[in-house]
């Protein structure tokens, strides 16, 4: 399995439902895809980006498929003039045991 961390900083952070609403729209291209899960800042909580997404893929074969992805590829060209910011990790980890 690999997870696959991206954090975002904005230029405007009220722009981050809509962002979200981008994110959410590559949640089904792939079938390798087990989780997918876009966060917001929220006011109250500790945070000192924007948005964040946590998802994990069956193996590096889906997550490339994803990133290649006609949809994928153009959400991303319009997060990135959205974006001041961005942060990835991309981790194995054995889907038996945590991937903490």
């Amino acid at each position: 399995m690999i997870r696959h961390i991206v954090i975002w900083t904005l230029h405007n952070p009220a722009d981050a439902p809509r962002f979200k609403a981008l994110l959410d729209s590559c949640a089904q291209l792939v079938p390798g895809i087990v989780e997918f899960d876009v966060g917001i800042r929220q006011a109250g909580l500790e945070a000192n980006a924007d948005v964040v997404l946590m998802s994990t893929f069956t193996n590096a074969q889906q997550l490339e498929a994803y990133q290649n992805h006609p949809q994928h590829k153009a959400v991303a060209a319009e997060l990135g003039t959205m974006r001041s910011g961005r942060y990835v990790v991309d981790h194995t980890f054995d889907s038996g045991k945590s991937a903490a």
